[in-house]
Parts: C-alpha cells; sequence; structure tokens
C-alpha cells in the first residue's frame, strides 16, 4: 500500500492548504480553527482533524431573523429585521438556544475589539459578548465550504492518481503460483 499512502499524503497535504487558504480567503483564517487542521494517515486510509465546530462554519447556519425592536420588548410601527447571512443547507438552524457568549471571547481578543461607552471608557466584554451572540442568533453564520469544496477538488483532482496507486498496490500484493492467483 506504499503507492496509495503517498498519495493519501499529497491529498491529506493539499487538502490542509486548500482549506487554510479558503478560511483566508473568506476572512476566518489565523483562528482557532484555521491551527486545528490537521490530517494524518491511519490505517489504509486518511483522517482529518479540525476543531469541534468546523461543520458549522463549513455548512453555515440558519439565523432565527426577526426584528430588532421584537428582541427588545418594544412595539414600534416599522420594526427593523434582522438581515439574515446566506446559508445553502437546511443542516444547522436556530431554533431557541443563543450561542454561548463565552465562545466568542477568543475572537475579540485576537480581532482587538474592545467595547467602549460614548464617553469613551472601556466597557465589560460581557456585554460585548452577549451582543455578539445575540447577533449570531438572530443572522447566522454564512456557508464557507472551507472544507468540503477544498476535500471535493483535491479527490476529483488526484481521482486517477488513486485508481492507479490502489492497482500498482494490488499487483504489488499479488502472489501468483501455477495454479492459482493469490492477493493479500
Amino acid at each position: 500500500m506504499d503507492n496509495l499512502k503517498k498519495i493519501f499524503d499529497k491529498l491529506g497535504s493539499n487538502v490542509v492548504t486548500q482549506a487554510r487558504a479558503n478560511l483566508k480567503k473568506k476572512k476566518k483564517g489565523g483562528g482557532e480553527l484555521d491551527k486545528s487542521l490537521k490530517y494524518k494517515l491511519k490505517g489504509k486510509g486518511i483522517e482529518f482533524t479540525l476543531a469541534d465546530y468546523w461543520e458549522y462554519v463549513d455548512a453555515g447556519v440558519k439565523g432565527k431573523g426577526g426584528t430588532k425592536a421584537e428582541e427588545m420588548g418594544v412595539k414600534l410601527k416599522s420594526p427593523k429585521p434582522w438581515k439574515l447571512k446566506k446559508v445553502t443547507n437546511n443542516k444547522f438552524k436556530y431554533r431557541k438556544d443563543k450561542p454561548p457568549f463565552m465562545a466568542f471571547n477568543g475572537w475579540t481578543i485576537r480581532k482587538g475589539i474592545a467595547p467602549r461607552d460614548a464617553k469613551g471608557k472601556f466597557m465589560k466584554r460581557k456585554s460585548l459578548l452577549y451582543a455578539i451572540a445575540n447577533s449570531v442568533f438572530h443572522t447566522g453564520i454564512e456557508t464557507t465550504h472551507f472544507f468540503t469544496d477544498a476535500l471535493d477538488n483535491e479527490i476529483l483532482r488526484l481521482g486517477d492518481d488513486i485508481g492507479e496507486a490502489f492497482a500498482l498496490d494490488l499487483i504489488d500484493k499479488m502472489n501468483i503460483k501455477s495454479n492459482n492467483v493469490t492477493i493479500t
């Protein structure tokens, strides 16, 4: 299986590189998700490891929607609706539970976002995190396909090489005797 392992190693390396480039293109690179993206050859296959939330970023999450006035418990004649992000799946959507506000703490620190009041004084970080979580709950998370596109593209690109490597490995494992042929 040496030929196939070489192709899987190339596949893994190319997918990780392309997925990271896709994240960067979508302005989501450099964070925990980017750093967690790895692969390793395992048995006769390949295994990719990513941060727990990768699928939400890849597939997107539909926001709850509604209006901003609704959120504050105010009745207006023409309330302003939340602008929903483009999500191309029905797999994930917010219904009742908002995302945990502390999940955005590292992101706000990396981005250098520090809340200030009208007088320029720093506000409590929890207020900012709650506002971000609330916004994500209503607007959703846009679909990126950062990983699935990278994997699909590389499998299509290396498809012939994978088939050839598999065939060569099978030929290497053939044991031909006068009355039978075995492949181990």
